[in-house]
Order: structure tokens, then C-alpha cells, then sequence
């Protein structure tokens, strides 16, 4: 009877300890669950232009109630691009800040070393703005106002020159450039300004638009890593016929990846069977590799600071509702509909815009914290997940 107990105190015990080790691993596995594509083969990015401003002035991030290195936390759970802000001279952000400048070329400098020495690809923005450049406002630079478009057009080439080489010497080369910021209406307002559906003026924009490009392509000529260019549309409805003016009126088609802004609040494409459709019309017709380089998706309509949220409204979100799982679920629904619609990267906008100290011109604090990968309380969210899970090519 003794021997027929230990016996059973025996078989038990090993049932118990392989279960354990069962649970052990099966944690351990979920981890190493996550995907890491290589950016050459699909982008999963994201712009974290705003983080080292939002630590400048006391935010801090946390996985597992562990402080971490936002830029680590992308890394590992699939992010393989950082796309990072580049403003003219932005004194502008002395003043709101009490002294410092952020998005200048030392901040962006910071946050391509802090990308790259996490093991991922940059994607840099330039803005040829001493400030935001979207489809309402491209502000020429202070130190450019009243120059005739031959020599803007020398302007924009030696600036991007002189950014490249300078992050040559320490480099920090980008993969991947942008020649300007939501350009619909043109750039360096009002030398090169167009209306997206109207003929005038492309001409222009299009010869600035390729003296940036030009830049690039001198630059490539004797770098190791060879930049590709991005030109960029914000907002589906307006690409198709942005595209044929920028390519026939303005003679730009030395570009690499032609990239869109799709936010749901903004678009009138809205389901992903249009969505889809779209982007592969893009793709057929230009031979451009394409790429959403803004997006973002609210996980909540509600604020935990006084400055009110960009997504605000349950009326914006056809088909989904603002909370944690759909969050996540509507971020990997957009990442397999752009690759099966061929494709080539995703962009997740400003999702480290946690509320925080931080003072921009309009508020302080975050009007982004609603559509962030981190909580009120800067805990990341599972839909940070999305860039690493597993996808049909």
C-alpha cells in the first residue's frame, strides 16, 4: 500500500511539473510569438517624433509596470521603422517649451540614433516648413521668404544635400526620406502652392518636388545606404487624382514609394474593401511601391487631460467603436488589406503621444492620447501588437 502511494505521489508530481513547465513555456512562446519582417520586405513603422520631448518633460512609458525605452518597446513587439519629424528652424519652440527647440536637426538627430541603435530602419520627414506643412498650411521657411522659384529650387537642393551629408558623418543616413509633408496644395507656400484638383501651378511645385529628389539621388550616389524617396498624399480620396497631376503636370516620377495619410476621422474611403481597392489602383497604374505613412485608430473617446482629443466622436468610426480590442483589430485589418492590395508599409502616427507636461501651440498635455499605444498612464496596449503578428503575403 506505501509503495502503491508513493508511486502515485510520484506520477502526480511528474504530471504537475510538466504542466508547469508546460505553462513556462507556453508564456515564454507568446513572446517569441512576435514577427520581425524586415523592412524591405513590408513596413511597420511608426512616426516617434514627439519622445524625446514628452521625456524631456517628465513622461515616461511602462510594459509590465517596468519604465522602458519607447523606442525598445516598438522594437520588440515588430516596429522596423521610425519615421522622424524634420523642421527648417522651428524657434517657434522656444517659446512654448521656455528655451528649447525640438524638430530641429540635433532632436531629429537623437531620434535616428535612438531608432537605429534599436535596430530599426528611419524614415526622415522633411517639412521645408519652419513649422506643421499639411494640406491647410505649407509655410515657407523664414529664411526663404521672397526668393524667386530658380533659386528656392537651389534652396531645397542644398538643404536636403547638407541634411544628408550631415548624418552621413555620423552615421545615421536614412533609409527612407520624404520630400515634404502632406503635400495636396504644394509646398513652400506661395511659390510652389497648387490646388489638388485644379491645373495651375504644378509646374512649379513640380520642379521644387524634384530638386529635393535630385539631392537625394547625388547624395546615393556615393553613400552606402542609398535613401528612397517618398512623396505623400494625405487622404485617400485625393490620391488618384493628386498622383496624375503630380506625374503629368509636374513631372515628378523619380520617386520611390508613393505614400498616404488615411485616417479614418478625415477619409471618405472608409471600408477596407475600398481602402483596398484603392491602393492596389495606385499600385497597377503608377508602379510606385505604396504605403500608408499616417494612420492611427482611437482606443477610447475619453480624455484624461484638458486638451481636447482630435477623435472625439463615435460618428467617426463607421463600423468600429473606439475601444481596446478594436483598436487592435481595426489596426490588423488595415495592415493585411494594404498587403494584399500590394502594398508595401504601414506608418502608425505619433503613437507615444502620451498626455504629459508637454506644451505645443494649442494645449498642454496630449490631443492624440485617445489614438496612442500606451494608456492614460503610459501603459503599452495591445494593439502595439499589430506589427508583429502574422500576416498573408
Amino acid at each position: 500500500m506505501k509503495k502503491l502511494f508513493i508511486l502515485t505521489v510520484f506520477i502526480f508530481s511528474f504530471f504537475i511539473f510538466n504542466f508547469l513547465a508546460g505553462c513556462s513555456y507556453t508564456k515564454m512562446a507568446s513572446r517569441s510569438e512576435t514577427i520581425h519582417y524586415p523592412w524591405q520586405q513590408f513596413v511597420m513603422g511608426a512616426d516617434l517624433s514627439y519622445v524625446n520631448e514628452i521625456e524631456d518633460t517628465g513622461g515616461k512609458y511602462y510594459s509590465e509596470s517596468k519604465a522602458v525605452d519607447p523606442f525598445l518597446i516598438f522594437s520588440d513587439n515588430g516596429c522596423n521603422n521610425v519615421r522622424v519629424r524634420l523642421w527648417h528652424n522651428p524657434t517657434w519652440k522656444k517659446d512654448v517649451t521656455g528655451g528649447k527647440m525640438y524638430s530641429d536637426l540635433a532632436d531629429a538627430e537623437k531620434s535616428i540614433r535612438r531608432a537605429k541603435q534599436a535596430g530599426m530602419s528611419v524614415n526622415l520627414n522633411l517639412h521645408y516648413s519652419d513649422d506643421w506643412a499639411d494640406p491647410n498650411k505649407q509655410a515657407i521657411p523664414a529664411a526663404w521668404e521672397g526668393l524667386s522659384l530658380d533659386v528656392l529650387k537651389d534652396s531645397v537642393y542644398n538643404y536636403t544635400l547638407s541634411i544628408l551629408n550631415y548624418l552621413h558623418v555620423k552615421n545615421l543616413v536614412p533609409e527612407m526620406i520624404q520630400i515634404g509633408n502632406e503635400n495636396n496644395n504644394g509646398m513652400l507656400w506661395p511659390v510652389g502652392k497648387v490646388e489638388w484638383n485644379m491645373p495651375e501651378n504644378w509646374n512649379n511645385f513640380g520642379d521644387l518636388i524634384n530638386s529635393g529628389i535630385r539631392a537625394v539621388r547625388d547624395f546615393s550616389k556615393t553613400s552606402r545606404i542609398k535613401p528612397q524617396v517618398i512623396i505623400h498624399v494625405a487622404q485617400l480620396q485625393y490620391a488618384h487624382q493628386w498622383t496624375e497631376n503630380i506625374t503629368k503636370l509636374g513631372g515628378v516620377n523619380d520617386y520611390d514609394i508613393l505614400g498616404l495619410s488615411h485616417y479614418y476621422k478625415w477619409s471618405t474611403v472608409h471600408s477596407m474593401k475600398d481602402v483596398g481597392d484603392t491602393i492596389q489602383l495606385l499600385v497597377n497604374k503608377y508602379g510606385k511601391k505604396v504605403m500608408v505613412v499616417e494612420t492611427a485608430f482611437p482606443w477610447t473617446f475619453e480624455n484624461s487631460d484638458s486638451y481636447n482629443n482630435l477623435f472625439g466622436d463615435a460618428k467617426e468610426l463607421i463600423g468600429y467603436e473606439a475601444s481596446i480590442p478594436a483598436q487592435l483589430e481595426y489596426m490588423k485589418n488595415l495592415t493585411q488589406t494594404i498587403i494584399s492590395a500590394g502594398g508595401d508599409g504601414i506608418m502608425y502616427w505619433e503613437p507615444a503621444w502620451i498626455t504629459s507636461p508637454m506644451k505645443d501651440r494649442w494645449g498642454s498635455g496630449s490631443s492624440w492620447e485617445n489614438a496612442a499605444l500606451f494608456d492614460f498612464k503610459g501603459n503599452v496596449l495591445p494593439a502595439i501588437k499589430f506589427m508583429g503578428l502574422q500576416y498573408k503575403f
